[in-house]
């Protein structure tokens, strides 16, 4: 029987057979039961290791479907829990096979002798940062042959670049959200493109991008030269902004007193652009922040925003930094997914087999994520609602028998930390609030506690379990 939460997630995938999608259904509840485990050692039997690797080997499973079936779950989201502003994440990560070279079709990566495919994700954040849901997932694997065409990278039109994954991005997120929801498309420095900043976008959709080149400004008069960075570097320090940076492969969490700068520029179009004679000047606001005092040996804060918001108050500037501050979330997001789920430890033999995985994995990595944060930003809301009928039974049962205080109507945090303390969180004071590694702990156990407990209804009644 699946779960409540993985009918509602992929329940409408449109897969050609109704047995196909409920198949998915109950390879999403397992994997997401089991993120850390092989696919075979997930599945706990031979019979439902053979179905798992007979979806992904069917070429009738489009993974197109399965994400398409989770947008519509996010938005399903969205509208009910009225979110006027959702900020639309976009970031690319490689799934390295190199130690797997049975993998058919797999491509170079950024590194020499490195082997596997790429993904670009874009991630629904409400503006407390929740994760909402994928609204678009692309892979793709790298042509050997394009091997040392760097120098005639500029020649080819942006079609023919992996940049335009940054625009197709867009594109996909445009095309799913209503208009009567404002999006903010936010990515780092690699979408700094011209042709991303220019695109034609509705009302109510706006861009926070993280500068990379020191673009040439227009100017008055127009012999005078102008760029980016001395011109922020000139702008008078608007004001100064505490925040929390969290941890990251290679920093502790720490606090950073931020100053603020801001300008409104007009950039000038480049000069290597195919069509720069039809490209039109770009007035976009600019935020240059950085870090006062930073703790000896640590790399100071920097960051220089670009954004097609206006940008005429200090208010302003310091809103779209804290709406940068959670392009952090994808980055999570995407660890998940590799580290979490173990995505690149999976043996299987196509890069095709292994996009019908990435596309199951994605949904997966999506609930262990939203978990985590619902707990932080969305502390006191229900927290049964998280969880399945039996979920919801067997930890209640399991709290009251360890002798916690197991409240009536318990909240979203307090549910979090229970499951969180299945997986070995101790919650002492000075703990902080679980993270994803102890989460996904806590689940399996979980679900094995689940388990135990339908077995155990199945021997006193006949009927379904909860």
């Amino acid at each position: 029987m699946t779960s409540t939460w993985a009918a509602a997630e992929v329940g409408t995938a449109q897969l050609g057979d109704a047995r196909r999608t409920a198949r998915l259904m109950t390879l999403v509840e397992t994997l997401a039961a089991h993120p850390t485990a092989s696919i075979a050692d997930a599945c706990g039997s031979w019979a439902g290791t053979k179905g798992a690797y007979r979806f992904l080997s069917s070429p009738a499973i489009v993974p197109a479907a399965i994400t398409a079936a989770h947008r519509s779950a996010t938005l399903d989201r969205m509208q009910a829990q009225e979110h006027a502003l959702v900020l639309a994440i976009q970031d690319t990560t490689e799934l390295n096979f190199t130690s797997h070279p049975a993998l058919a079709g797999r491509g170079r990566l950024s590194r020499p002798g490195q082997y596997g495919l790429l993904v670009h994700s874009v991630l629904a954040v409400s503006a407390t940062g929740v994760p909402l849901g994928l609204l678009h997932q692309q892979s793709w694997t790298r042509d050997p042959a394009t091997i040392g065409q760097a120098t005639t990278r500029r020649q080819r039109p942006i079609s023919e670049k992996e940049s335009q994954r940054w625009l197709d991005g867009q594109e996909a997120t445009l095309a799913a959200l209503p208009p009567d929801v404002d999006v903010l498309t936010i990515a780092d420095a690699e979408a700094d493109i011209y042709d991303l900043l220019a695109a034609p976008r509705r009302a109510g959709a706006d861009l926070l991008l993280r500068a990379t080149h020191n673009r040439r400004l227009v100017t008055e008069p127009e012999d005078e030269l102008a760029y980016l960075w001395t011109t922020l570097d000139a702008a008078p320090c608007a004001g100064r902004y505490t925040i929390t940076l969290g941890p990251t492969p290679t920093r502790r969490e720490r606090e950073a007193t931020l100053q603020i700068r801001f300008q409104t520029v007009t950039m000038a179009p480049p000069h290597h652009h195919r069509h720069r004679a039809q490209c039109q000047p770009l007035t976009v606001g600019a935020i240059l922040v950085t870090e006062e005092d930073p703790p000896a040996g640590v790399e100071a804060v920097s960051w220089r925003l670009l954004t097609t918001l206006p940008v005429s108050s200090l208010a302003a500037a310091l809103a779209l930094v804290e709406a940068y501050t959670l392009r952090w979330r994808i980055e999570r997001y995407h660890f998940v997914l590799k580290s979490g789920c173990r995505l690149e430890a999976l043996q299987l033999d196509t890069v095709e087999r292994l996009e019908r995985a990435l596309a199951v994995y994605a949904v997966v990595a999506w609930r262990l994520l939203w978990l985590t944060y619902l707990a932080r930003e969305e502390p006191e809301g229900d927290g049964e609602g998280v969880l399945t009928p039996g979920e919801a039974v067997v930890l209640r049962a399991w709290m009251e028998q360890h002798r916690h205080t197991w409240p009536e109507q318990p909240t979203t945090r307090e549910v979090v930390r229970a499951i969180a303390c299945l997986g070995g969180f101790l919650g002492r004071r000075g703990d902080g609030e679980p993270g994803v590694t102890v989460l996904w702990r806590g689940l399996r156990t979980l679900e094995l506690l689940v388990a135990g407990y339908h077995l155990a209804q199945a021997q006193r009644s006949p009927g379904p379990p909860p």
